[in-house]
């Protein structure tokens, strides 16, 4: 039996989203199976579904052999070209920057690419999708250039979830090593722990660096090196540009102005290497303008860039919850809750900090990650800006333990690390499904992803 990984909710949204009349942007970190998604994944469940192979017109930019159609113009004579009646089509575009020049970039409103796609979208029979691995030329401007016509689906690294599906066992010992190693795809084919590594710190520099130095001009590598270094050893710190630039000067000696940070820091953003939490005033019901705190997209990526010397468990811990969240389509800023309190007759005011507050759809909760509660000062101190919001959103605390969820009397929710990574505690939505979504490890360059059945969970055969 061939050994594969279920990733069954992206193919659910991508079906959910089928036909809608939208461009379907499917955005991510490169490397985190976008392409597997919609030309293995998607494309069987089309097939499965009935679709003629004809009918599914596939173009992947990033392929040389595609290399002519990165020319808008001669993508839509090409994709024209093909659609030979009216039955329904779909258009697969693979890592469409390709097609968007630097120019072009500097004023999004003239980008020839999104007048092609939105020509064909006049078309009655068309259905598209695109994949993207930098957020300013898809997501960020996407509404405006598409006319109103984009509809984003984010894909994220595996979630501890697929990860635990697909290697079983104790959960301790699997959560260990995803802490490690994170769930970038290819990483569970590398049988070896120095594979992995080599794997992991080969994407900094052959694949993200490269893309981002080349796509923005970067004048100064070095600093956009030592940005990344800073952001990986402080994931879950507040910091800003200011203060990032005064630790290169003072530490590396690098003078470079805070501008330059704050620009460095959108590039590693929009290229889906990082996300950046704001912090929110829970009784006010504000955003702070600054600082902010940054997580990595992938902590085997985080560690793989700092050669897996920094294991700090309690950041990484919050890092993967904070990815988790995201991966489950939440909104999260970082809360702040004003606390007064009362010492030798004086009275004064506190700012205490809620790890996430999560927003989704009318509903909000608000998230505390602890590594170790045990002893009541801890726990204290944890509880108390959860008790001090004036609200009644659920609030939930997750702490590093295996125990069964509980509730306290003041309704806070109590879960192990694992519960939670492994069951959402924060929807009730019961999401139809549609199949399963696997990746097979065997032959990922041809098999990579197969459509089973939903109850028999068939797994693929090269």
């Amino acid at each position: 039996m061939e050994q594969i990984i279920r990733r069954d909710s992206y193919l659910n949204r991508l079906i959910e989203k089928k036909e809608n009349g939208l461009i379907k942007v499917i955005t991510g970190i490169r490397r985190c199976g976008k392409s597997y998604l919609l030309f293995n994944l998607f494309y069987d469940y089309l097939v499965e579904s009935g679709v003629k192979e004809e009918q599914i017109i596939t173009v992947a930019l990033d392929d040389d052999i595609f290399v002519q159609y990165r020319d808008p113009d001669e993508l839509s004579k090409y994709l024209r070209s093909k659609i030979v009646n009216k039955e329904q089509y779909y258009i697969l575009i693979d890592e469409v920057q390709y097609a968007i020049t630097k120019d072009e970039l500097k004023n999004p409103e003239n980008i020839r690419l999104y007048n092609v796609l939105n020509g064909l979208m006049r078309l009655r029979n068309v259905d598209i999708y695109v994949t993207g691995s930098n957020s300013k030329m898809l997501t960020k401007d996407v509404l405006t250039a598409f006319r109103g016509r984009g509809d984003e689906v984010k894909v994220f690294p595996i979630s501890f979830k697929e990860y635990y599906d697909f290697v079983g066992g104790d959960k301790s010992d699997a959560y260990e090593e995803y802490a490690l190693y994170g769930g970038m795809p290819l990483v569970l084919s590398k049988k070896s722990d120095a594979e992995k590594m080599s794997y992991l710190r080969g994407l900094f520099t052959e694949v993200y660096f490269k893309d981002i130095v080349e796509r923005y001009d970067i004048a100064l590598p070095d600093v956009l090196e030592e940005l990344t270094d800073d952001l990986c050893s402080s994931i879950g710190s507040l910091t800003n540009a200011s203060k990032i630039a005064n630790t290169l000067q003072s530490v590396k000696g690098i003078k470079v102005s805070s501008t330059t940070i704050s620009s460095y820091l959108n590039y590693l953003i929009e290229s889906f290497l990082f996300s950046n939490a704001k912090r929110y005033d829970v009784k006010g019901k504000r955003y702070f303008e600054y600082p902010s705190k940054y997580y990595c997209t992938d902590v085997g990526l985080r560690n793989a860039r700092l050669n897996f010397r920094q294991q700090e468990e309690t950041h990484i811990m919050e890092n993967i919850i904070y990815n988790e969240l995201l991966c489950r389509g939440y909104s999260v800023d970082v809360g702040v809750v004003d606390i007064v309190e009362r010492k030798d007759n004086k009275q004064s005011k506190k700012q205490c900090e809620i790890d996430f507050v999560v927003n989704v759809g009318p509903k909000k909760y608000y998230i505390q990650s602890a590594l170790n509660v045990s002893d009541p000062t801890k726990m204290d101190t944890e509880l108390r800006p959860l008790k001090n919001t004036n609200d009644f959103f659920k609030k939930i605390i997750v702490s590093k333990t295996a125990q069964k969820p509980w509730t306290d009397d003041d309704g806070i929710l109590h879960l192990g690390l694992y519960e939670f990574l492994l069951n959402d505690y924060t929807s009730a939505n019961k999401k139809r499904r549609y199949g399963g979504a696997f990746y097979c490890l065997k032959n990922m360059s041809k098999c990579a992803l197969k459509i089973c059945e939903n109850v028999r969970n068939k797994p693929c055969k090269t």
